[in-house]
């Protein structure tokens, strides 16, 4: 059974609303009778709500797909980052060996193919002092840096010296495809916020600004609009909403 989807509801019954507001208004402005207008608009809008649907819900099924990869890289990622040494090595030289290539384990590094590979996944990108201490250590032996990601200046700096890197989406790809991401990964359960936290920051006073200037502009659109209703209600509950956020809101 499908898992129900919240924010493509949301967008689907806005649409048609805005559909339905804005056809009853323009009929209405042409002086057509009230009845069907009614009718007219409820068709229009199922209609625009329909085709949005179909569309949205093509968008949403995309982002639910590099979400959950994404999601899953940031738990790959963390997990090298924590991981002792010799198992990240281990992990590695499993995953380019299930890839098709020759490779083994040499005291601090990877071999791969013959070429040096050097793991460093840190928590942060990293910066050019780990590139340059790698610089130094490795003199003119050439070696390509397996992390997560890289400073802008570590990067400069590994290309001035003609060293290579394999960032976090090569890594990740390369376990995706050979299946070599472990089975339990370190904090593999990424803490969600829970809805008391999202709620609070969703009535935190800093939010009650937006929603005033937001009202402020609606109740003047309702002075230029032929159908000021539709204004005049959600301008005032806006206005409503910041005074109320802004008295009882979290600081």
């Amino acid at each position: 059974m499908r898992k129900f989807d919240l924010p493509l509801f949301l967008d689907v019954a806005f649409y048609t609303a805005a559909a339905w507001f804005l056809g009853i208004g323009i009929l209405r402005y042409f002086r057509v009778p009230l009845g069907i207008s009614i009718a007219a608009s409820t068709l229009i809008a199922l209609a625009v709500g329909g085709v949005c649907f179909l569309l949205i819900s093509m968008g949403h099924r995309k982002r639910s797909l590099s979400k959950a990869e994404r999601e899953r890289k940031e738990k790959l990622m963390l997990h090298l980052a924590l991981e002792r040494d010799e198992r990240v090595r281990a992990l590695l030289v499993k995953a380019f060996s299930a890839d098709g290539k020759d490779a083994f384990e040499a005291e601090d590094s990877v071999m791969v193919g013959g070429e040096k590979l050097v793991p460093l996944f840190t928590m942060q990108p990293v910066s050019a002092d780990a590139a340059a201490f790698l610089i130094r250590r490795y003199g003119e032996e050439a070696f390509t840096l397996a992390c997560n990601e890289l400073s802008p200046e570590a990067e400069k700096l590994l290309s001035s010296f003609g060293r290579k890197a394999m960032r976090g989406d090569e890594i990740f790809a390369l376990f995706e495809r050979t299946q070599a991401t472990p089975e339990r990964l370190i904090l593999g359960e990424i803490p969600r916020p829970k809805i008391k936290a999202k709620l609070r920051r969703s009535f935190s006073k800093k939010n009650a600004r937006p929603f005033f200037t937001g009202g402020i502009l609606l109740l003047i659109m309702s002075l230029f609009t032929f159908f000021p209703l539709y204004y005049l209600i959600s301008g005032s509950v806006l206005l409503l909403s910041s005074v109320l956020i802004r008295f009882l809101g979290y600081a």
